[in-house]
């Protein structure tokens, strides 16, 4: 079969593969292929990469662009794609015979040098696009609009390198040839490894080997119920949302392979990179991978050496190590050679890498007290690891280390490279994973199905350990009697029943509506060794353990402890709980059962870490002592487990489980226990409104809510009494409720909606930086009536979300306001946003900046603007709006008689319609004088970054004079110097720069 006929057989599979994941790395990657190979013309790329297009079609254009090229060219981009593709996705794939490609004569321009090169040039610059940048700015080559456009944070690094490819292309031959000259620099800089003493030894060399061969077996594969069934990495991996901070607070999505780039370098002289995401959120398997991949040589290819740790395992070792020891010993043990492996350690600690998993479940809490710098010296673990990873003891090793959010404190973010944000699945990466779960298309079907009908349990999904949960535990859940599960209490019952279940006597291993009760003991067992290994902050437990708690081994099958491949030399058996949620859930279950329980044990759980307590048990909840009742310094990382055991706790004592656990424990000890939790929550909501300021005159009544108000409000949604969420409610009296920077995600969304519906007065909602996304918005809905201003910058929603958002907004009188900022807009969302401002005339502040609006979406805006009478606020700042889109906003904004506020509304757009606008608004403001009762005191007009020359302004001059209305215009971050600025701000004093 000749190749265009296999292009044309196989096209849907094709389309589907480069467009898998929604990331467009592959497409991209074959395109620069095909450019090296002289397949495609610059033409033929500029008409495939259309920045407005979808992606899949652009994937088409390719095929059709290709096709028409005839069987050479067709031959060319199977190859590509087969060089390109992952071995997973080329299964059931033909690529026809292998395609040699015809070397060319070396390019005789630095221009096409640029495209003969680009896979090359796109793999060493992914690295070095700061230093690039630099260059070619201090020669003049570029201005520092040209480096805004390269690293605008929609783009990956990857991406930016190609922005930076094609804006040197276009510049010409002395901008290419800058470019290759820097790289040729750089390369001579960098040590050769074939220099003696860079090359490493033949010892070295076999180390490297065994250390790869260990780190591939340990890495392989995902071990699930106690061994009784594994899965390949390869088979069932899945990315997650990778986002990372920069000092201004703007994010950037990160593939695998940034996590220790240069992207989001915060602290040039730290050499540890933190990736932080909630339980269950999916970092160990991150690492797992990151791992894997390291094995195959298929990432962090300058990395010679990498050790594996896991914080976890590491609790369990008492002896006192020298870093040698603990590599040697708790990684990989070199057969010959030792001391000299360990010396190329100490001499090259640029090729070695580090990974802690787990930081949070580490005993002690990081401090910088005790230095210690000498790697032959044995000093306790706790000492070895902070010296590590603070760079007292072999800087310049990278460090990589997960953790919790709330266990990496401030003296930790001192010595941070950078923080990556993992935030589980998105909505696509759920269908992904559930596909990969289930071999039968029919049942994976079913499942996505099952999701997409019940919001609440699709965001429970984004995170991987729920979405493992519901993916194993799906015949229960849809054959469930009891309805969807609501709760996270909910998702752990199933997984409770799934693995009674599997082990069930029963025909067909079907339960009985007691299986609780017949399996209580297995469960208060477990319960009691997970409350008590989380008093002592321990995750591994040994073969003695289980046995003073009386867990047989009919108790270990049942598949909620598995075996822990120790890596440290030891004969000893050890186990561990398949999750750490799983081991909070069994400690909920032991303090709710238990009729011996200590009647404080409840009010101890739900007590703040830094309150002093008198009396207490070291038998129960003993870490939740302060440091100085018991002359032992807290470790507060032990926080996060103990929240997750209180939401359990809340949720087991709802009555939606009174029928499950009535002959599991006395009614009146459950009563009494649920009323413990009630009165706990009281207060603690009470804390948070006590700290309330009063208000400053002229201001809104504020409250700037911690993440723990954020827990308490998850807890009383997995009660499910709306009695108690009506009286939380109705004692917090505020007109703002702030909650930034919380990790609030589609989970809390649902929780928080839950309860703020129950608000007596309106209140302004305030969620930026976090992660919403669509399926929050969703979830945030059946509080969208109290809300009168919604604020969502920076949180991954797209049109979808808003199109279901503003579906409800246009039946909710009071919701006014609504700013999202630097998310995923695009013009197929302001069809919305203009049916909004037709249809609501009181309608007060739309701030849409920073997402990908085009022209034709503010046209489709102008059209609701020439409609509405209300609005007084609108920012688009950072779209790309064009000069038809401002003539269309400009020409609406005319009629407008309430528009008191405009924020970097135009971008890169003749000056003409700048004065135009101007020139509107003496008729606008004239308006809203004879609107208004009282004038307004100002109006605002904001041009920043917006490359406006001297001759732009000028011409803004000009047009003020016209205008006596407009009382500032912000110019900052145009192409203007310091002199220039100076000059004009004497001729009109209303210019802010």
């Amino acid at each position: 079969m000749s190749t265009p006929q296999l292009i044309l057989k196989q096209r849907a599979e094709l389309l589907a593969v480069l467009c898998g994941g929604g990331s467009a790395e592959p497409l991209d990657c074959v395109l620069d292929l095909l450019l090296a190979w002289e397949v495609l013309v610059w033409e033929d790329y500029l008409s495939i990469q259309v920045a407005e297009k979808a992606l899949n079609y652009k994937v088409r254009q390719l095929l059709d662009v290709v096709y028409d090229k005839g069987e050479d060219a067709c031959s060319c981009l199977l190859a590509a794609m087969n060089q390109v593709l992952p071995e997973e996705q080329k299964a059931g794939l033909c690529f026809g015979e292998e395609c040699a490609v015809v070397g060319k004569n070396r390019p005789d321009t630095a221009t096409l040098t640029l495209l003969a090169d680009r896979p090359v040039l796109v793999r060493k610059l992914r690295d070095n696009i700061d230093g690039a940048l630099n260059v070619l700015l201090t020669t003049d080559c570029f201005t520092i609009k040209d480096c805004d456009v390269v690293q605008l944070p929609v783009y990956t690094p990857s991406q930016q390198v190609r922005r930076l490819l094609d804006q040197v292309r276009f510049k010409g031959e002395t901008a290419a040839k800058t470019l290759l000259q820097f790289l040729e620099q750089t390369e001579t800089t960098r040590p050769n490894p074939e220099d003696k003493e860079n090359h490493p030894s033949a010892n070295c060399m076999l180390y490297q080997k065994k250390l790869r061969s260990s780190v591939a077996a340990q890495s392989h594969t995902l071990s699930t119920y106690g061994g009784t069934g594994h899965f390949s990495l390869d088979d069932i991996y899945t990315d997650g949302l990778l986002e990372v901070m920069d000092g201004s607070g703007e994010t950037t999505t990160l593939g695998l392979e940034d996590v220790v780039g240069p992207v989001g370098t915060l602290n040039d002289d730290a050499d540890t990179f933190l990736v932080s995401g909630e339980a269950g959120s999916g970092k160990s398997t991150l690492l797992q991978r990151l791992h894997l991949l390291w094995a195959r040589e298929a990432l962090l290819t300058n990395i010679f050496l990498l050790f594996p740790f896991s914080c976890r395992k590491l609790n369990a070792e008492h002896r006192e190590l020298s870093l040698k020891e603990l590599l040697f010993l708790h990684c990989c043990w070199p057969d010959r050679g030792q001391d000299e492996v360990f010396q190329f350690i100490l001499d090259h600690p640029n090729l070695v890498l580090f990974t802690f998993d787990g930081l949070d479940e580490f005993k002690q809490g990081f401090t910088d007290e005790e230095r210690h710098c000498c790697p032959t010296k044995q000093v306790p673990i706790p000492v070895l690891l902070f010296n590590l990873l603070q760079g007292t003891l072999m800087k310049g090793v990278m460090k990589v280390v997960t953790s919790r959010p709330q266990a990496v404190g401030p003296s930790l973010k001192r010595y941070l490279r950078k923080e990556v944000l993992l935030k589980g699945f998105s909505p696509g990466g759920i269908d992904c994973f559930v596909k990969k779960h289930h071999s039968d298309p029919a049942m994976a079907r079913r499942v996505i199905e099952s999701l997409q009908a019940n919001s609440v349990l699709l965001s429970l999904c984004h995170i991987p350990v729920f979405c493992w949960i519901v993916t194993k535990c799906h015949q229960e859940l849809l054959g469930s009697q009891d309805g969807i599960p609501q709760t996270i209490t909910d998702v752990y019952l199933l997984v409770l029943q799934h693995f009674f279940q599997r082990k069930s006597y029963q025909p067909q291993g079907v339960l009985g509506k007691a299986w609780l009760e017949e399996h209580l003991d297995t469960v208060l067992k477990l319960g009691q060794l997970a409350l008590e290994s989380l008093e002592a902050s321990c995750y591994v437990f040994s073969g003695y353990e289980l046995q003073r708690i009386g867990l047989t081994e009919q108790d270990v099958s049942m598949g909620f402890l598995i075996y822990c491949n120790d890596l440290s030399v030891t004969d000893c058996k050890r186990y561990e709980f398949l999750h750490i949620t799983l081991q909070c859930f069994f400690a909920a279950f032991y303090l709710v059962l238990n009729r011996n329980s200590d009647r404080s044990a409840i009010y101890r759980l739900f007590q703040p870490k830094n309150k002093q307590l008198s009396g207490l048990s070291q038998r129960c909840l003993g870490h939740c002592i302060d440091s100085s009742v018991e002359g032992v310094k807290s470790h507060v990382t032990e926080t996060p487990n103990l929240q997750i055991t209180a939401q359990f706790v809340s949720g087991l004592l709802s009555q939606r489980h009174h029928n499950l656990l009535q002959e599991c424990c006395p009614t009146a000890v459950r009563e009494r226990k649920a009323k413990q939790v009630v009165k706990s929550l009281s207060k603690g909501m009470q804390r948070h409104f006590k700290s309330i300021p009063r208000p400053v005159e002229g201001e809104k009544k504020s409250m700037h809510a911690m993440p723990s108000f954020v827990w308490l409000i998850k807890c009383i949604y997995e009660m499910q009494d709306s009695s108690i969420a009506q009286d939380t409610m109705a004692k917090l009296d505020v007109e703002h409720l702030k909650l930034t920077y919380c990790n609030i995600g589609p989970v809390e969304c649902t929780a928080l909606a839950y309860v703020l519906k129950y608000l007596r007065n309106p209140v302004g909602l305030q969620l930026d930086n976090n992660s919403v996304g669509d399926v929050g918005v969703e979830q945030l809905l059946p509080c969208l009536h109290i809300c009168h201003s919604l604020y969502l910058r920076n949180n991954n929603i797209s049109d979808e979300g808003i199109r279901k958002l503003l579906e409800k907004g246009m039946k909710c009188e009071r919701f006014q306001k609504i700013a999202l900022f630097n998310n995923n807009l695009t013009d197929a969302c302001t069809q919305h946003f203009a049916w909004l401002l037709k249809s609501k005339q009181n309608f007060l502040s739309l701030r849409l900046g920073n997402n990908n609006i085009t022209s034709q979406g503010a046209e489709q805006l102008a059209e609701g603007l020439s409609s509405n009478q209300s609005l007084q606020f609108l920012g688009l700042w950072g779209n790309k709006i064009g000069d038809r889109g401002a003539e269309a906003l400009a020409d609406a904004l005319r009629n407008s008689t309430t528009l008191i506020w405009l924020s970097d509304l135009f971008n890169r757009f003749c000056l003409l319609f700048i004065y135009l606008l101007i020139y509107f608004l003496n008729e606008i403001c004239m308006s809203v004088c004879l609107g208004f009762t009282r004038p307004l005191s100002f109006f605002s007009l904001r041009l920043n970054k917006n490359c406006i020359s001297r001759e732009g302004v000028e011409c803004l001059i000009e047009a003020l004079k016209m205008n006596s209305s407009v009382k500032e215009v912000w110019l900052r971050g145009n192409n203007l110097s310091p002199e220039e600025e100076e000059e004009l701000s004497k001729q009109e004093s209303r210019l802010t720069f």
